[in-house]
């Protein structure tokens, strides 16, 4: 399976025994106070890809006790919340967002983390799904009957940046920092958080930018590889 695969390809899928389908949207709209989150849950109950269960990154996938928002939850936590999905080892995953694929990459990024490579992101989610002929169906996912098994967990921590890994980065040469955040966000022109502009020294690039507006398809990969610093030396960090 590879790491982007089509809708056509996936309609091909639905069904075989080894194959988890989760939904990953979550929406943002701008409040008085900056960005408000709502879950896609409501979205995915009148439209999902069939056989798909809904990834809750508004209550599941976090942490629940950081006063930041989207804070990770221990590996434990998210290896447990993956297995209630239907994810175990052997299984292969799909994931998908009716929001541009940024949320379905974050989960594939978590999953990663974990030490499971075996997922895919849905080229254009759901748009492309429906865009291209493929049904939706409606209603909620059912529980599974039974666990689909244990998912182990190797997590990679050198994937995840903390606070003092930044700091360092802003002076050393030696990390490529990536803004991914609107244009507008970064130049401190909007502020939907409670500092506006970037972290010294880091560089812009839309994640919105690497998919085709019209479509929510990815761009070329040749495309999105000019968009980013040629340092393929350096760590890169993005946020």
């Amino acid at each position: 399976m590879d790491t982007l695969v089509t809708t056509q390809w996936l309609a091909g899928e639905l069904g075989a025994e080894d194959l988890v389908v989760l939904d990953c949207t979550i929406f943002l709209h701008m409040g008085d106070d900056g960005y408000i989150s709502k879950s896609g849950l409501e979205n995915f109950e009148a439209a999902h890809i069939a056989g798909a269960a809904f990834a809750d990154l508004n209550e599941e996938l976090v942490d629940a006790t950081s006063k930041l928002r989207y804070a990770l939850p221990t590996p434990e936590r998210f290896g447990a919340a993956m297995e209630r999905l239907g994810v175990a080892d052997g299984k292969r995953v799909v994931l998908y967002d009716d929001n541009n694929s940024m949320w379905a990459a974050r989960v594939w990024f978590m999953l990663r983390w974990v030490g499971f490579d075996d997922a895919a992101l849905l080229d254009g989610g759901l748009k492309a799904w429906k865009a291209q002929g493929h049904p939706p169906e409606s209603g909620t996912s059912a529980p599974a009957a039974q666990p689909a098994g244990s998912l182990s967990l190797n997590p990679r921590p050198e994937m995840i940046a903390d606070k003092a890994d930044v700091l360092a980065a802003i002076s050393d040469g030696a990390t490529c920092l990536i803004d991914a955040l609107p244009a507008a966000v970064f130049n401190g022109k909007a502020e939907p958080y409670a500092r506006p502009g970037h972290i010294p020294g880091a560089v812009n690039i839309a994640a919105t930018s690497m998919v085709d507006a019209d479509t929510a398809l990815f761009k070329p990969a040749d495309d999105i590889r000019a968009m980013l610093p040629n340092r393929p030396e350096a760590r890169t960090v993005a946020y």
